[in-house]
This record gives structure tokens, sequence and C-alpha cells, in this order.
């Protein structure tokens, strides 16, 4: 039975003046998993990344998502389409509550990016029992009446999520969501992904290779802008290549 890809890019390409920052990559995310996009220093991850989100685009090549053309549509264009970006598109206000964040979340949803809400209290109040719920689920319950600016990094990115979640995504793509934690905190957000995964795809660029080995369904190893390898952790692990490119670049 054919899989049924929700994301994929066909020899995507990205030139800054005359370096192939990308070049040529080829790539296929199934739906309904976590596909992690890994590689040395130099990579082109993020440039990858940044092309899969819309915030770059393509000198050649194209990037489908559900069978749609995306390559030049805008990040708010793909968002509506139900394909978001965390910890980028999702904003945060640190001196409103948890709870207060996620419900603006939610009035962006069903209202855009528009601010009339602002005078709108009793909408606003409409929306807790849902509210609510999303703070639950990234764990944060205890917390949804501190200010955003005295959560705990980790926990900042949990309430980020949450916001992210607000929009309804049907896949979510995470920027190194491990970058800066601690352990304490990496373990609490990894087991988030892996909660929010059930119901969702997710590609995410990740340097925490411990992360990516527990996390992922499928991974996409990059080095010098193409891609060197691709399956699970037993498989790439293992790939000469990948071990050479590791070892000459470091993976930092």
């Amino acid at each position: 039975m054919a899989q049924d890809i929700i994301l994929s890019t066909t020899r995507l390409t990205k030139e800054f003046k005359g370096f192939r920052a990308v070049n040529g990559v080829t790539l296929e995310v199934v739906r309904g998993t976590i596909h992690a996009l890994i590689g040395p220093n130099g990579a082109g991850k993020t440039t990858c990344f940044n092309l899969l989100t819309k915030f770059l685009s393509p000198t050649a090549g194209a990037i489908h998502y559900k069978g749609r053309d995306i390559s030049r549509l805008q990040p708010a264009d793909v968002a509506r389409l139900g394909l978001v970006r965390s910890f980028q598109i999702s904003a945060v206000f640190p001196h409103l509550t948890v709870m207060e964040n996620v419900r603006i979340a939610l009035q962006r949803r069903k209202h855009g990016d528009s601010f009339d809400f602002w005078r709108a209290e009793t909408v606003l109040r409409r929306l807790d029992a849902e509210a609510l719920d999303l703070v639950d689920q990234v764990g944060l319950s205890e917390f949804a009446g501190h200010q955003a600016v005295e959560l705990s990094y980790g926990r900042k990115r949990a309430l980020e999520i949450a916001t992210t979640l607000a929009l309804d995504p049907e896949m979510l793509l995470l920027d190194e969501p491990m970058a800066g934690m601690g352990h304490e905190d990496v373990e609490r957000t990894a087991a988030l992904i892996r909660r929010v995964g059930k119901d969702r795809t997710i590609l995410m660029v990740e340097h925490n290779l411990s992360v990516v080995a527990s996390l992922s369904d499928r991974i996409t190893v990059l080095a010098r802008g193409q891609v060197l390898a691709e399956g699970d952790y037993a498989t790439v692990s293992k790939d000469p290549r990948v071990i050479e490119a590791y070892i000459g670049a470091g993976h930092g």
C-alpha cells in the first residue's frame, strides 16, 4: 500500500550569490510520523527548513503540501492550510498569563490577525474551556494563572506549542525545539512532542541526537546541501557516510 505523503519536495534548491546552500533535495514526510532533519554544521538544515516553512523562496524545485504546490505561498497562507511553524509564528506575550496567551491564540484562529478582540473580553471568556484544555495538553495547568515571563525556558516552549496548537495545525514544523534547554526541560519537552505527534505530523530540525533517536520515526541527514542518508535512527547512525560527515564537521 502506498504511503500517505503529506509534505514533499522535488529537487529543492536555494542559491545565495552562486552558492548552493540547498542543492536538489528531494524529501517525503509521511502523514502521522515524526520526521527529523539533521546534519553537521553547514549542512543546509536551516536553509532547507526556512524553505519548507516559506520564510525563503526556492531558486529551483518544488514543495507540495497535501498534493498542492506551495512553493510560492507566504507563511501565513500555508498556516491557513494547516502547516504551521512553531516558535516563530506563535507570539507569546510575556506579561499576560499562560491562559490569556492561549485564549488570544484561539481568537487569532477564529478571527485572523485583527486586534479588535482586545476590547471583547466577553468573547474571550467563551474560549476558556478550549484554552484550559490546551494548557492541560502541554502540562501547564498549574501555571495557568502565571505570567509567561515567570516560566522556565522549557515551559515557555511548552506555552509556545500550546499557542501553536490553538491554530489547529495538521502538521507542525519545529525549529530546534530543545535548543538552550537543561536536561529536565529536554525530557519534558520531548514527552510533550511525543504526545502532540500522536494526532499530527511533525517535522523538526534538532541537534540533540539522543532526542532524535527517541522521537523520530524517520530521519533525513543533510550534508553540504544534499541528502546524505535517510531511514530510521538505527540505519542512519551506522551509515559510514553519516559518521564521516559528523566527525569531519562536528554536529554542534
